[in-house]
């Protein structure tokens, strides 16, 4: 069964999202406050993580940058109305998605359902594969990271445009900015390039997109 943390202090929305999650086969813990999740993420093993920014004694920022230190589980993150520059840093921060409140459960639940099989869809013997094809260095990678990489390098050659890669990497109509895509590109390229400002992997083309080297 896929375990699941919700991180907020809204006790009224958690038991709405209980209900959902007891349906679907989840098994669910919460926290209500950023401290007490950190201590869970360090306990036990999550498929998900659901993050709200507001908390108290931490703010789900802060929270989101432990938790990168020590997993890299998928983190939805639960924004307030319109705070483009919240989404915008909870992505460059590590979040693999977000989520505008007030949303419906059905929305929560395609994402949630989204992040844990992107997950938990790649065994060991895949993921070590892929380390090997850039050199046999070891690298952590978020779970929306790995995505990228295994999208990229699975159609090395071909260029796709930020919205191409949008639509297949994260299984959803292009909701984004360009400014939402480029980070997720530059992290990654800062943990698998030899040389980040001069990258060999993950190939830019100008005006264009974006292509994974056809010499690898």
């Amino acid at each position: 069964m896929n375990n699941i943390l919700i991180i907020d202090d809204d006790r009224e929305l958690c038991s709405i999202i209980k209900r959902y999650t007891d349906k679907a086969g989840y098994n669910v813990h919460f926290s209500y406050t950023g401290a007490n999740g950190l201590h869970r993420v360090e306990e036990n093993d999550y498929q998900l993580i659901v993050l709200d920014i507001m908390l108290p004694e931490i703010d789900g920022f802060s929270v989101l940058v432990e938790i990168r230190k020590i997993s890299t589980v998928p983190v939805l993150m639960l924004t307030a109305k319109n705070e483009e520059a919240d989404k915008i840093r909870g992505l460059r921060t590590g979040a693999d998605d977000y989520l505008t409140k007030p949303f419906s459960m059905d929305e929560l639940m395609a994402r949630v359902e989204s992040l844990i099989r992107r997950y938990t869809k790649f065994n060991i013997s895949d993921a070590q594969q892929l380390q090997s094809t850039i050199g046999g260095i070891q690298i952590d990678l978020t779970g929306k990271e790995f995505d990228l990489l295994y999208f990229l390098a699975l159609h090395k050659g071909r260029i796709f445009t930020k919205k191409q890669i949008y639509t297949h990497v994260w299984d959803d109509e292009y909701a984004f900015d360009d400014s939402n895509i480029m980070p997720f590109i530059s992290k990654l390229r800062k943990k698998i390039e030899p040389d980040a400002d001069d990258p060999f992997y993950i190939q830019t083309v100008r005006g264009v997109g974006y292509r994974f080297n056809q010499e690898v």
